[in-house]
């Protein structure tokens, strides 16, 4: 991997992560298309969104001194965290880097986007924590942990199915954004310490993919916000079809 794929992997992460159309399929994707393929180039593509997440704790550092705040979001991370840990094996080894994988979820993942809208009937208030009770928070966990399948996007899963249980859009978006942050800082640290050897001797390289997604990742944040204070989840929904489907028949067939 050259210096110049690690930054436009670096963008293409932090443009991604936290929009509803799953950033590790965008950069399995665009490694395909680089012909990036090596325990490394896995390895990269998970901690460099650690690098994406952190801009979440630069711009909502005040919320995260909140003790309440901090307790849902512990219960939350539970169902990934120990979901995550009894796959990740077979999920790195079978599904990180499968094609056919990843544009089945972006498939499947767009039309549930814009059923989900199509249907979705409750009003938009502003943001309120007090909405997530515990057993919200460990529903909302649950729904994350599909997100162990690339493609499904872990924005996506929360946010629908947040929603689905009664949270207010931007309620949950934002909690979402919070709960990205000890959920990749787990999942980081596992790949450390899990694929040390594939990362040696390439620490240049992944530095500059995680300070490239993190300053991207804070513009995407405030773009995105912007975006749904006036417009729906639909137009990710269409987007993830087309990706799906162009992808197969420009790449694949």
């Amino acid at each position: 991997m050259s210096l110049l794929h690690a930054i436009i992997l670096g963008i293409v992460e932090g443009i991604t992560e936290f929009l509803p159309v799953s950033s590790t399929a965008h950069l399995i994707l665009a490694s395909k298309l680089l012909a990036l393929d090596s325990e490394f180039v896995k390895s990269f593509e998970i901690i460099i969104q650690f690098g994406a997440i952190l801009s979440v704790v630069v711009l909502y550092w005040n919320r995260f001194w909140n003790w309440d705040v901090l307790k849902k979001l512990v219960v939350a991370v539970i169902p990934t965290g120990v979901i995550g840990l009894t796959v990740y094996k077979a999920v790195k080894s079978y599904l990180l880097g499968n094609v056919t994988v990843v544009l089945l979820a972006l498939l499947i993942g767009g039309v549930a986007l814009i059923l989900f809208e199509r249907f979705r009937t409750s009003v938009d208030t502003e943001v309120d924590f007090t909405e997530i009770t515990y057993r919200r928070a460990f529903l909302i966990g649950l729904f994350q942990a599909i997100a162990v399948i690339p493609g499904v996007s872990r924005s996506a899963a929360t946010i629908v199915g947040g929603s689905l249980i009664g949270v207010s859009k931007r309620t949950i978006v934002e909690f979402s954004f919070m709960l990205a942050v000890p959920t990749m800082l787990a999942a980081t640290g596992l790949e450390l310490v899990k694929g040390r050897d594939a990362l040696a001797g390439n620490y240049g390289i992944l530095a500059v993919g995680f300070v490239v997604s993190f300053i991207t990742a804070i513009v995407a944040i405030k773009s995105f916000l912007g975006y749904i204070k006036k417009r729906s989840f639909a137009a990710f929904g269409w987007y993830r079809i087309a990706l799906a489907v162009a992808y197969y028949l420009v790449i694949v067939r």
